[in-house]
């Protein structure tokens, strides 16, 4: 069978613009490592992270010691921005890296906002000297370097906010509620307090009866004090300065309890904090951007508040 010159150059072409697509999809997710020394780090030479891989997919990832952050900036130049810091969940056991990470960052990259996965160490002795703030530690530093960074990426330093889904969900209002807590040594004067926070289905309270109990024991350990879980109740540690925040719960989330979402509420509300919430009749946990029943179009609802508080142009 005969190929004429003409066909071949028609594909020749092809083959080049899909190689220079693939060239720039990769470059538009820059990765970079988060610390140039770790805080409390304990090194650990058989604690290597492990990654779940499906269809050329990270999926999953756990036992992470090199925290890093992984950039998605819209296709679109615009001369100022709002930024993201997306903290995926997982129990503080793994993190759900692709469905509450990679996706959501591309679609606030589609609302033309900045956006920044951080895969941030999971609690655990084996690699750290204090566990309960090793998570904390870095999404401070996350907020910090993309803060000092603001002008690089067209971003404006005063709309960065932190959107966490479950377990991420605690360490966002963690961040949102412990942002000054000294919990290492830095010579940076810029805030790590976020703009905003966006809390999807979030453990917050480590409460023994509200709490997500894998989250507590993994943050916490197996018995910890009452002034320890009173510590990381994030509902108890609301202030006016407390960030403006968006919250979404299912009523029928059996995993982690609408509870822990109305009671911040109900702090912030009580603490004079711009807050809106919606709890869904249906949906469960983990519905990620939404899957089906009246969860389903929580990202309508986010992306009208985000509107509405000068977030979204």
């Amino acid at each position: 069978m005969k190929t004429s010159k003409k066909h071949l150059s028609k594909k020749a072409l092809l083959i080049a613009i899909l190689f220079l697509a693939l060239i720039n999809s990769v470059q538009a997710q820059n990765v970079i490592p988060l610390w140039s020394k770790i805080p409390g780090e304990i090194k650990a030479t058989d604690y290597t992270e492990k990654e779940l891989i499906e269809n050329a997919k990270v999926q999953s990832t756990s036992q992470v010691t090199i925290p890093t952050l992984s950039i998605f900036l819209p296709k679109e130049k615009k001369t100022i921005q709002s930024a993201v810091i997306i903290l995926p969940g997982g129990g503080y056991q793994h993190l759900a890296i692709d469905k509450e990470g990679t996706k959501v960052a591309q679609w606030f990259n589609s609302l033309g906002i900045a956006a920044f996965v951080l895969k941030y160490r999971l609690p655990n002795d084996l690699i750290m000297k204090n566990k309960n703030i090793g998570p904390l530690q870095d999404a401070q530093e996350a907020v910090r370097y993309v803060r000092q960074n603001a002008a690089k990426w067209n971003i404006d330093p005063n709309k960065i906010g932190v959107l966490g889904f479950s377990a991420g969900g605690h360490l966002a209002s963690t961040i949102a509620t412990h942002y000054d807590d000294k919990i290492y040594e830095t010579n940076s004067k810029v805030s790590a307090r976020p703009d905003f926070s966006l809390l999807i289905y979030p453990v917050i309270s480590m409460q023994n009866d509200i709490t997500h109990k894998g989250s507590q024991t993994s943050l916490l350990g197996n018995n910890p004090s009452q002034e320890l879980i009173d510590s990381f109740s994030n509902e108890k540690k609301v202030t006016a300065q407390t960030p403006p925040t968006f919250l979404i719960h299912a009523t029928d989330d059996t995993v982690v309890l609408p509870e822990n979402s109305i009671n911040y509420y109900l702090a912030l509300k009580n603490n004079g904090v711009s807050a809106e919430m919606h709890i869904y009749e249906k949906g469960g946990h983990g519905f990620g951007l939404g899957v089906n029943d009246t969860s389903k179009y929580w990202t309508r609802d986010l992306e009208e508040w985000l509107k509405s508080n000068h977030y979204k142009n």
